[in-house]
């Protein structure tokens, strides 16, 4: 059995044949799909997809691009979200000065309001963030959060030392099998196991040998693939390894 801990079937690449990815995706052998929020919407959107299925679950927030929206009523819609026991952790959520789709100030001040409501409710966060590296450290340093999950990590190894001695895990996604991947093969090469997931990001950063097409999750397996060489493992070795990883992080039922 394989996971996917993060994409976006929510998003409307996928509004006209959503049933024909999940089923593929379970032909492939991923029976865990966690469907990610990026606003409000997309994450009631998340546990509506949650809701239908079994070894579907939701991940409600707020991204860094979408702050700017926020209103004051933040924290009791996402309250009234997390609540719902199909609901595992709070985000995707961060800081991305690549793009400052919204101001910095901005971006600080909503993810730190969203680690301040994930404390309260005693969930994990997933964590986005891209060129800005030293600022999201140091505001986890300051929430301290009681699980942190590093998405589509793409940092440097001395970045990813920094965030193991926090406790954080880490999830990789296409990018690790491109041809240029110099980083995220490094990392993934250096990193304990038992802080390793997978996710696709669905549907952005198709692995090799399907990069350039939309993304979903029956594409993890290639990620698995190249990590597992990367290690020296079997995909199976690996695969038993990182559901565990998972059933820990996300407080899932450990399978077997």
């Amino acid at each position: 059995m394989f996971s996917d801990v993060h994409c976006h079937l929510n998003h409307e690449d996928f509004a006209a044949d959503w049933e024909e990815v999940v089923q593929r995706a379970q032909d492939a052998g991923v029976q865990t799909i966690i469907n990610v929020g990026w606003d409000l919407p997309s994450s009631k959107a998340a546990l509506n997809f949650a809701q239908k299925r079994e070894g579907f679950w939701a991940v409600v927030g707020v991204h860094p691009h979408d702050a700017s929206g926020v209103g004051e009523g933040l924290e009791a819609e996402l309250i009234a979200l997390a609540q719902h026991p199909k609901v595992l952790a709070i985000g995707e959520i961060g800081l991305d000065y690549h793009y400052n789709y919204s101001p910095k100030a901005v971006q600080q001040e909503v993810f730190k309001r969203q680690l301040a409501l994930a404390n309260k409710l005693e969930l994990p966060v997933v964590i986005h963030s891209r060129e800005a590296d030293g600022d999201t450290l140091a505001i986890l340093d300051e929430y301290k959060p009681t699980r942190c999950l590093l998405h589509c990590f793409g940092g440097s190894w001395e970045t990813a030392q920094l965030a193991l001695e926090r406790g954080y895990y880490f999830s990789f996604g296409g990018p690790v099998t491109f041809k240029n991947a110099k980083r995220p093969v490094e990392v993934v090469g250096k990193l304990p196991l038992d802080r390793i997931m997978v996710e696709t990001d669905a549907p952005y950063l198709a692995p090799e040998p399907k990069r350039g097409r939309r993304n979903e999750p029956a594409f993890v397996v290639h990620t698995l693939e190249r990590i597992a060489k990367i290690r020296g493992l079997s995909v199976s070795e690996l695969a038993q390894v990182i559901e565990r990883n998972v059933a820990l992080f996300f407080n899932l039922p450990m399978e077997g």
